[in-house]
């Protein structure tokens, strides 16, 4: 079963540094394990859109509506993290709306349907390679207060690159292919 620790202690392997039993051991490790996973976890989850980590939702308006411009708001859910393309198969952006202060603002009438990229925090829900890059990540940002070494800081990023395109390599073989938009200047010359 995989954990939050089981990931820092992946990071601090990579290091060469000593491994950790609980993010709140109290040991110098657990506290910058502790200080830097959630931030990087969420970050991680946000760069991409992690099939994993997509999530569904109907949303009903918020009442009162917006006081001018849009006429609707929708509050986003508690794990949002950013959203995702409704139909990714297709390749154009049909959404009249745009998100302020954690509230989606639209003409669009309630129900709203969404996809978005939810926040993970269950080591076992996100997919082994994801967890990997999140490893490499810490490992990265870790480096300079455990080793003070750049060489090993190098190498670090260079491990996260590899295992972040591995990540989203896999996490695109399992989606189906999108086709490109023709471009006007392709379309008018017919």
């Amino acid at each position: 079963m995989a954990s939050e620790v089981e990931i820092c202690n992946a990071a601090l392997l990579k290091l060469g540094a000593k491994s950790i039993t609980s993010l709140t051991d109290g040991t110098a490790n657990a506290r910058r394990c502790n200080a830097a996973y959630e931030r990087l976890r969420n970050a991680e989850l946000r760069k991409h859109t992690w099939n994993f980590s997509i999530a569904r939702d109907e949303l009903a308006a918020d009442s009162p509506a917006p006081t001018w411009g849009r006429a609707n708001s929708f509050t986003l859910p508690a794990d949002f993290l950013k959203m995702a393309d409704p139909y990714p198969e297709e390749n154009f952006n049909s959404r009249d709306w745009v998100i302020e202060q954690g509230k989606i603002l639209t003409n669009d009438s309630a129900p709203l349907y969404i996809r978005y990229v939810a926040k993970i925090t269950d080591p076992n829900l996100m997919d082994p390679l994801f967890r990997e890059a999140l490893a490499c990540a810490m490992a990265f940002e870790l480096c300079e207060p455990i080793t003070q070494s750049n060489s090993k800081k190098a190498d670090a990023r260079a491990s996260y690159g590899a295992a972040i395109r591995e990540a989203k390599r896999a996490n695109a073989l399992d989606n189906v292919p999108v086709e490109s938009v023709e471009d006007s200047w392709i379309t008018c010359r017919a």
